[in-house]
């Protein structure tokens, strides 16, 4: 580990590459993997899928790598600003090269217009976190932004579930119980933290500016795709989004992104 660090601090964009390319190969490793066969029938349903599988390995690894960096090094959470250790330089490397390949995958696909909310998220992170790993700083900041991941977990099984048509499954509804859980503590209250973090240290942070903006557009998100979650799961509205011969109307993407 203290071997490989110089050689991604001073290339880092090489080694965003890298592991843009890992998760390039994993994404074809898990096409090999069966799927529902009402996920195969649909074009859109089959990208999705395989596009949320490969964003579940990185959530998986990405979400269990922060917290373990937290815990063995908790000086993690009180210096956001120029605390970092080798495992968690890594880690911010690890993601950006994640959100690059899956920005790329979701444009190269043609999926660009109906996922702008997450290019758009993807844009702010990779500015953070391009602004992290090439001057040094803020890498703690960057860890502690990775727990949203632990709840990301649970949000992608969720969709997982929608997309196999499996939302009257025992599965589906304990699982958006926890996932209403874990999308506060791990998501919005710590990104909360890090906007308290910011403007309590305002004066003596470096681009303190840019940071605020990023957060403050990212806190709206999350605020909506909250209130989003809480009337889909627990407060639904009759609609119908399946065709009598099993076929999609025209709102079909949008229950399969909700």
């Amino acid at each position: 580990m203290e071997a490989l660090l110089p050689v991604v601090k001073g290339h880092p964009i090489p080694s965003i590459l890298m592991c843009a390319v890992l998760f390039r190969a994993v994404d074809q490793l898990l096409q090999r993997l069966p799927v529902p066969k009402v996920v195969q029938q649909d074009k859109f349903r089959a990208w999705r899928w395989r596009n949320l599988s490969v964003s579940m390995v990185h959530s998986l690894l990405s979400g269990t790598w922060a917290v373990t960096c937290a815990l063995v090094w908790p000086e993690t959470l009180k210096d956001l600003h120029l605390y970092h250790t080798p495992l968690s330089y890594l880690l911010v490397c690890f993601s950006t090269g994640y959100f690059a390949q899956d920005a790329c995958d979701i444009i190269y696909t043609g999926h660009a217009r109906g996922s702008w909310e997450f290019l758009l998220h993807h844009a702010l992170v990779l500015g953070c976190f391009l602004y992290t790993l090439c001057t040094q700083m803020y890498v703690a900041g960057a860890v502690v932004a990775l727990f949203v991941e632990v709840n990301s977990v649970t949000l992608h099984l969720r969709l997982l579930l929608k997309l196999a048509g499996a939302q009257t499954t025992p599965l589906y509804q304990i699982n958006k119980v926890i996932n209403i859980v874990t999308y506060v503590v791990f998501r919005l209250l710590t990104q909360f933290y890090l906007t308290w973090y910011i403007l309590n240290n305002y004066s003596r942070l470096d681009q303190p500016e840019f940071f605020l903006i990023c957060m403050t557009l990212m806190n709206i998100m999350i605020l909506i795709y909250f209130y989003r979650l809480l009337r889909t799961d627990f407060f639904p509205q009759k609609k119908t989004y399946l065709t009598q011969n099993g076929t999609h109307n025209n709102n079909s993407r949008k229950f399969l992104t909700d």
